[in-house]
């Protein structure tokens, strides 16, 4: 049997993807969540008395998040407010049944929750996005339309901060997906843990340096109540390319993906590239490296049934729109100085019958050390 490497008492029950130690629960836990409050303070990344929207999807990062930074909130008495605020994308047989764990993570949690959705925000589902473009650029769609909301949702909240669980393995995903695309201006800003949002909400990523293999070994353990399943729109995401490339590294060499980061973040632009500035969208009034954001831009060609407008390269699409008389311009969504903010706690959403929800089963994580087999009695 062997013993735990870092109290040398208790029995090692699994195996640290991070650093290969071979530890029990007990101080596997301590040290996942030590760890966090370890980014969390040398980052700064709060001040006492903010609200703050946690991003929950109910799958394992988001729910995994939302259990650490309230155990981390009343251990070490950070003394914030914390939200559930989810995006319903509307996407049937999949954010459906993954909202019902975010209503349970609610419950569970004593945590007020906030749901925001595509169909009323941009009049579009995800169902209804895919049946035009199909599912080749889709994910543009969802992504864009997904950043926006989580902006809008939080200044519905009145909320000074949203924190998302991007895991290390998202990240170095990211970094090389940058690479890959010679995107200068994203690969500056993809590895910083702490950014800036619409209305001066803060962004960050707690789980920055922490390995998606111990998100899911800390949520089978603590048996948390997580939706498992993949989005069923994904599976020709670019970043799912970059994904099998990184665990093919990964495989051959374990610190991969804290190498990737510290890369990323020793990147330097030279002082002569020229680098985007930030605009406000003309008719939304969202952030913006153009006077028309991105959103708006996908939104003119689903309303115009011209669905593909907006992928690519779209500098004519801008010149047209910005030159349209503003009669002409339909207003598909509330412009931000319009939405109003709601300080008072959103109502209870009670969850549906778990029995009418497809929950599929928690993944089964890597790194348990197998328990040897009891020795035969040899005694006759």
């Amino acid at each position: 049997m062997k013993l735990c490497v870092l109290c040398k008492t208790q029995k090692a029950v699994l195996k640290r993807p991070k650093t290969g130690q071979q530890i029990c629960q007990p101080c596997f836990y301590y040290v996942f969540e030590t760890e966090i409050h370890h980014t969390i303070t040398k980052a700064s990344l709060f001040r006492r008395g903010e609200r703050v929207a946690i991003g929950a999807s109910g799958g394992k990062d988001s729910t995994v998040l939302a259990h650490v930074l309230k155990t981390l909130n009343d251990r070490y008495d950070y003394g914030l407010d914390l939200f559930l605020l989810s995006v319903d994308e509307g996407i049937t047989g999949y954010r459906d049944d993954s909202l019902e764990t975010v209503k349970r993570n609610q419950q569970q949690y004593a945590l007020p929750l906030k749901i925001v959705s595509y169909g009323e925000l941009y009049g579009w589902t995800m169902d209804d996005i895919v049946q035009e473009v199909g599912l080749k650029n889709n994910c543009t769609y969802c992504g864009v339309f997904r950043r926006q909301a989580l902006d809008r949702g939080a200044v519905m909240l009145g909320v000074d901060h949203i924190v998302t669980g991007h895991n290390a393995d998202d990240i170095a995903e990211t970094i090389l997906m940058n690479i890959f695309r010679g995107d200068i201006a994203r690969l500056g800003r993809c590895t910083q843990i702490v950014t800036q949002g619409e209305s001066m909400i803060r962004r960050s990523k707690p789980f920055k340096y922490t390995y998606e293999k111990e998100i899911v070994m800390y949520a089978y353990f603590k048996k948390l109540d997580y939706f498992s399943t993949e989005c069923i729109y994904s599976p020709n995401a670019y970043r799912g390319h970059a994904r099998v490339f990184l665990k093919d590294l990964e495989s051959v060499r374990p610190s991969t993906i804290i190498d990737i980061i510290h890369s990323g973040e020793a990147f330097e632009i030279k002082a002569d590239i020229k680098m985007p500035t930030q605009k406000t969208c003309e008719r939304c009034g969202y952030m913006s490296s153009n006077t028309i954001c991105k959103a708006c831009v996908l939104l003119e060609g689903l309303n115009r049934g011209l669905p593909q407008l907006g992928i690519g390269k779209e500098s004519r699409v801008r010149k047209q729109m910005e030159g349209a008389p503003p009669q002409e311009l339909p207003s598909v969504v509330q412009h931000f100085s319009q939405i109003k903010r709601d300080d008072s706690a959103p109502d209870i959403i009670q969850p549906r019958d778990p029995a009418t929800v497809n929950t599929p089963p928690p993944r089964m994580p890597t790194g348990i050390l197998p328990v040897a087999p009891p020795k035969k009695d040899l005694n006759w």
